[in-house]
């Protein structure tokens, strides 16, 4: 690391690095102080000159002199040190790029919020706060970006430019939950980057990582590119320590760094769909990684994952998100150690079509039998949709599809050209864009059902008539396993029947029918469920209780028939 001037540890000021990237653990609050900038005089160099290159104003050169007490400002040594006051670089600026959700700004000095927006400029000293599922990322003068995740409390404390060189000078202060910088690489660059926190300070060039904030206090470290170098800055000064890429680190909140780890390994994502169908939740089932306590999954509108809008922290491999709005989009996986450590991103794009929702299967229920002449698929309707397409298969891959058609309006299908047997189903909605033509959301899951004839009904001429005076017995022929619905009524009509029953068996018998003429009908039900049309109605007599010698009812005065004694 390069020299720095002695600075007493009270007033927590890091010295500036020019040629390494470097995080630095110390112990207390965040740091108050501000890097000055180191320049080592080389042959021809003017205090003029020196001023128009880093403060972009050679007419600042007289502030330099005072500040570095040069006698002869015509004449400075090569070799030798000046300092650059931070406080005198040109003001810098920041970008909210994007934002997702609830996310608030304070202007410098102030303790009044309000919604930050995109695009909405962050000069030194705002507040930024990202409440739950809210993220916003912050793109820098230089080019970097910096990605705030949910729930995170980030300051910007300095925001300075280097004069004429372009060369940006940064510094943020997590207070609150984790970034994740992404710092472009600029070879000859004198830049500086840094985020702190109550226990670190990270500082980088031309790298990738995360830092977090834990709720004990802790600093998680952890490099996804380029290199970091520790040095601890507790009660007892500690060697410089070197995390690599592909490793992380552990400050503990009295400022001393834990040795460099590997991360775990990124999880295998190709495996997971490349389309998501579902309109309420985005459902992911992830490879387990060895080692793994705990799972982050990112969903973003952009590969460079700057515009995330969905992020999940989880257990267990069983992801489950709010699901987005249709489109195209990339996920991210990472897995976590047990020490808190984010362990390398995996990444792939995902597509998002679940719109039109599908429609909800109606008739038949799942694995029923629908009658093959008569027999109609039916499923219900779906605000926004203007035609139903419904296919039929004998697979539930649908890889030869038998029906597929488009219908409009009703979401119906009848089953008639179908041959008895077993089939699946689905159905999906479709919109109607005008010019733009038809937009057809996802497949419902496909849904077994099946074909089969109609059961006939019972032939009026096999019905079997007997007993004697007021008892009937009716039997007819059946299949094995059908049941029975039998109904006597006065009229033909069946208006009111008097009698209405279920039998298990191919036989009735009637005790308590006043004598007199009536009809009967009856319907078949085959095991599958399927019911025949009701048989051709058959008119039958009921005897009277008691009869004459000429086989005559004998009747009351009022005309009723008499019972035996």
């Amino acid at each position: 690391m390069p020299a720095s001037r002695s600075i007493p540890l009270v007033q927590r000021t890091l010295a500036p690095l020019a040629l390494l990237p470097w995080l630095c653990a110390i112990h207390g609050q965040a740091l108050a102080g501000q890097p000055d900038l180191l320049h080592r005089v080389r042959q021809g160099d003017t205090l003029e000159a020196l001023s128009a290159h880093y403060l972009g104003d050679a007419r600042l050169w007289p502030k330099l002199q005072t500040v570095n007490h040069v006698a002869n400002p015509r004449r400075l040594r090569p070799g030798s040190t000046l300092r650059i006051p931070a406080n005198l670089l040109p003001a810098g600026h920041a970008e909210a790029s994007f934002v997702q959700g609830q996310v608030q700004v304070s202007p410098a000095g102030s303790q009044v919020s309000t919604p930050l927006q995109p695009g909405q400029a962050l000069p030194e000293g705002s507040r930024l706060y990202t409440g739950p599922q809210s993220f916003v990322s912050v793109r820098l003068a230089d080019g970097t970006v910096v990605r705030i995740q949910a729930d995170s409390d980030v300051f910007i404390e300095q925001l300075r430019k280097r004069g004429r060189a372009g060369d940006a000078q940064s510094v943020l202060e997590l207070r609150k939950g984790a970034v994740e910088p992404s710092v472009p690489p600029q070879p000859g660059s004198a830049r500086h980057f840094e985020i702190r926190t109550p226990s670190a300070s990270t500082s980088v060039r031309g790298t990738r990582f995360t830092v977090a904030l834990t709720d004990d206090g802790r600093t998680l470290a952890a490099v996804t590119k380029g290199t970091l170098a520790v040095a601890g800055r507790g009660p007892a000064p500690t060697p410089d320590v070197a995390v690599q890429h592909g490793h992380g680190l552990a400050v503990a909140a009295n400022g001393q760094p834990g040795q460099p780890q590997t991360l775990l390994p990124a999880p295998d994502l190709a495996e997971l769909p490349a389309l998501a169908q579902d309109a309420d939740f985005l459902r992911l089932t992830l490879p387990s990684v060895a080692g793994a306590v705990a799972y982050q999954v990112e969903l973003a509108r952009d590969a460079d994952f700057t515009a995330v809008i969905r992020s999940g922290r989880f257990s267990d491999t069983q992801i489950r998100l709010p699901a987005p709005d249709d489109g195209s989009y990339h996920v991210a996986v990472r897995a976590f150690d047990a020490s808190g450590l984010p362990g390398l991103m995996a990444q792939r794009p995902i597509t998002v079509k679940a719109r039109p929702v599908p429609p909800l299967y109606q008739a038949p229920a799942a694995n029923g039998t629908l009658a093959r002449t008569l027999g109609t698929l039916q499923c219900t309707p779906v605000v926004g949709a203007q035609r139903y397409r419904i296919q039929v298969a004998p697979t539930a891959d649908f890889a030869s599809p038998l029906l597929d058609e488009t219908r409009a309006a009703q979401c119906t299908l009848p089953v008639a050209a179908l041959p008895p047997g077993s089939y699946f189903w689905r159905a999906a909605s479709v919109r109607d864009l005008g010019g733009a033509g038809l937009d057809q959301g996802p497949y419902a899951t496909p849904q077994a059902f099946n074909v089969a004839d109609q059961p006939r009904a019972v032939d009026a001429n096999a019905l079997q008539a007997g007993g004697a005076g007021p008892v009937l017995r009716l039997r007819w022929p059946a299949d094995a396993g059908q049941t029975f619905r039998l109904q006597v009524a006065a009229d033909s009509g069946f208006a009111k029947p008097l009698v209405d029953e279920r039998l298990d068996t191919p036989a009735w018998t009637a005790t308590a029918l006043a004598p007199g003429a009536y009809y009967v009908r009856i319907q078949t039900r085959d095991p599958s469920g399927l019911e025949s049309l009701f048989s051709t109605p058959r008119r039958i007599e009921v005897e009277a209780h008691v009869q004459s010698g000429f086989g005559l009812p004998v009747t009351a005065s009022d005309g009723t028939a008499l019972s035996p004694p």
